[in-house]
């Protein structure tokens, strides 16, 4: 991966004093400290320049209040079929999205940055093992799409995961060690997300970790932009004739990949990003909402709603906040092009958190106050790309089919609904060919064996699968 320029040590020391860095600055040009080289390095190696663009927390909080007020429902939807119209508008979409997959022409990106520590699970989140019957996992699970739909559509259909300083290379050994599940190699990239420095929150200082460390933490998924520019991949897939890039996130294991419907919406709505939404539970669930405000296309976190507005209505009685972020999304290439130069990249975002810090005597400090947090962490949200792009577009999914993220041990989109999910999609499946699973029985479809109900029918119909192999009497542990 390719680092940003490179700076003088006089360019980086003017740089530090217009940011208001003292402390760097006395430890750079100390000649006693022995640890110059080392803290020089990573100074260089980070983009400086977006501190300046740095949102103090109380900014944000302003800014979510009026985006808040302004918000109306997406008034340009496609939604889920229900009419004959409907379904021959969907029919059309996956004829042009498998057009555009059989020339070659579409890429999929995996963030996969996260390690699964909230599953109790300290490797990197893709290596989890999912699968109900099989325990395969969630890196295999998407493999196994993007391998079935290479063999369906006749192409290439490259594969960048984005990794993180933390997953890095304990991913690429996985995918070593799995031969790459099938795929071939050269068509599977690892590029590394960027950090950010913490920043203390009294006076902004970039905070020290250890005496020749500064602390850093990963820039978020909207950081995705500058690491392909950075990684020269953005170059690449222009080069390789890419023009749409299928993003979605490791925790899903039901994402449908390069979605032929979901790409083929995209390009006959001429859409620079199109955003895959679906319909919240209810106004508690904790999930990001697409809006409108003031005519573009947003999403809203969660977080910067109160109850009583996440339970609004407009003046026909409609819920305002109905439309769900999936963290599914299709992008043009030449926008993500666009977002990657200075003049357009995304803002930052900054949150306050306990971060632990080299004092000024260079004693290790731990602040634990979950009330008053010593630092700022800073990060970029890919769905800001929204409201920079001209043309937009919102597609209902199907949440049943193609949403059971795995983010929690336990309860809500926990390993236990996620697999029940896949067991329930699979059993759905069979029913649709005649086929009852019965309910003491695991089961689970592989994207090699079928990649949805009708290629499963097809199947069974000339006899190329038997059905028997797929269910199992007798669960498998995968706790």
């Amino acid at each position: 991966m390719n680092s940003p320029p490179e700076r003088s040590p006089i360019r980086l020391e003017q740089v530090l004093q217009e940011l208001g860095q003292p402390r760097l600055l006395g430890l750079l040009r100390d000649p006693a400290f022995p640890h110059r080289q080392r803290l020089l390095e990573q100074l260089q190696s980070i983009d400086l320049s977006l501190l300046h663009e740095v949102r103090l927390q109380k900014t944000s909080q302003t800014v979510a209040i009026d985006r808040v007020a302004l918000a109306v429902a997406p008034s340009q939807v496609v939604r889920q079929p229900q009419t004959p119209a409907d379904q021959q508008q969907w029919a059309a979409a996956r004829r042009t999205g498998a057009e555009l997959l059989h020339a070659g022409r579409v890429a999929v990106v995996t963030v996969a940055g996260g390690q699964g520590t909230r599953l109790g699970f300290e490797q990197p989140k893709g290596m989890y093992p999912i699968g109900p019957v099989s325990q395969r996992t969630l890196f295999q699970i998407f493999a196994e799409q993007i391998l079935a739909r290479r063999r369906r559509h006749s192409a290439d259909l490259p594969w960048l995961i984005m990794t993180s300083d933390a997953t890095h290379a304990e991913t690429v050994a996985f995918f070593q060690t799995q031969a790459f599940f099938g795929l071939p190699e050269s068509q599977v990239h690892f590029f590394r997300q960027g950090s950010l420095p913490a920043l203390d929150a009294a006076t902004g200082e970039i905070l020290l970790s250890g005496p020749d460390e500064i602390a850093l933490s990963p820039d978020g998924h909207g950081g995705i932009i500058g690491a392909l520019h950075r990684s020269g991949l953005l170059d690449w897939l222009e080069h390789s004739g890419i023009d749409h890039i299928y993003y979605h996130q490791v925790d899903n294991p039901t994402a449908i990949i390069a979605d032929p419907a979901l790409l083929g919406l995209h390009t006959t709505a001429r859409s620079q990003a199109t955003t895959c939404v679906v319909r919240r539970t209810s106004p508690a669930e904790r999930m990001g909402v697409v809006v409108e405000v003031s005519g573009r296309a947003e999403i809203i976190e969660y977080s910067e709603l109160t109850p009583e507005q996440s339970a609004g209505v407009d003046e026909s009685g409609q819920w305002i906040f109905w439309a769900g972020n999936t963290a599914i999304h299709v992008f043009e290439r030449t926008f993500l092009q666009q977002l990657s130069s200075v003049a357009s990249r995304l803002p930052l975002h900054a949150a306050r958190k306990n971060v632990p810090f080299l004092d000024a005597d260079g004693k290790l400090q731990r602040p634990a106050d979950p009330a008053c947090p010593n630092a700022i962490k800073l990060e970029q949200f890919i769905f800001d790309a929204l409201p920079m792009a001209s043309r937009t577009l919102v597609v209902e999914g199907d949440r049943n089919r193609e949403f059971n993220p795995v983010k929690n041990s336990t309860g809500t989109d926990s390993v236990e609904t996620c697999r029940m999910a896949l067991r329930r999609i699979a059993a759905a499946w069979l029913a649709e060919v005649g086929y009852a699973v019965p309910d003491d029985a695991a089961i689970e479809i592989s994207p090699l064996e079928a990649l949805d109900a009708e290629e499963l029918r097809q199947r069974f119909a000339d006899g190329t699968l038997n059905v028997e192999t797929l269910i199992s009497r007798t669960p498998q542990n995968n706790s």
